[in-house]
């Protein structure tokens, strides 16, 4: 099961990162054709599609590997135990989120399956599924983090992490 999950980690970074490489290709193709004034509309609504995958399945690798922002003002002062318990029950409100970010975007996916983009023959509802894909994703890694938050409670943690 864990190579299962580390081999689609890894194919969500590479998808990640191919479809921002052509996002910054199609973006600067359509503005230098438009200096020539040469109009492509299907550049932009390609870089639109993938901006959406890679923005949604970025921020999936960005909160499996903890590089989001957090503010621990408050928290960075109270006792470590009651630190964790935060940590757990701020994991359940995203979980929620999450949940309801996943169940919208189905039902938004559904509504949009029969509209298409101005100029490529895809379903819109081919960029909406993105949302879906990574809100699944971000549950698996939310339950992964809650799981180990659970099992290394009573561990001591030094500077530089849980020992």
């Amino acid at each position: 099961m864990r190579k299962i999950y580390r081999a689609l980690c890894k194919a969500e970074v590479v998808m990640c990162g191919v479809g921002f490489i052509f996002l910054v290709a199609f973006v600067f193709l359509s503005a230098i054709l438009r200096f020539f004034r040469i109009s492509v509309s299907w550049n932009i609504d390609l870089a639109m599609f993938l901006l959406a995958w890679t923005a949604f399945l970025g921020a999936d690798i960005a909160w499996r590997s903890g590089q989001l922002v957090g503010v621990d003002l408050i928290t960075r002062r109270l006792p470590r135990n009651v630190q964790k318990i935060i940590e757990i029950l701020l994991y359940c409100v995203v979980l929620s989120a999450l949940s309801l970010i996943v169940v919208f975007g189905v039902r938004l996916a559904i509504t949009e399956r029969l509209r298409t983009y101005q100029s490529i023959p895809i379903p819109y509802s081919f960029m909406t599924i993105s949302l879906v894909v990574a809100g699944l994703s971000m549950i698996f890694s939310t339950i992964l983090k809650i799981r180990r938050r659970i099992i290394n409670f009573n561990k001591k943690e030094t500077a530089g992490g849980a020992k």
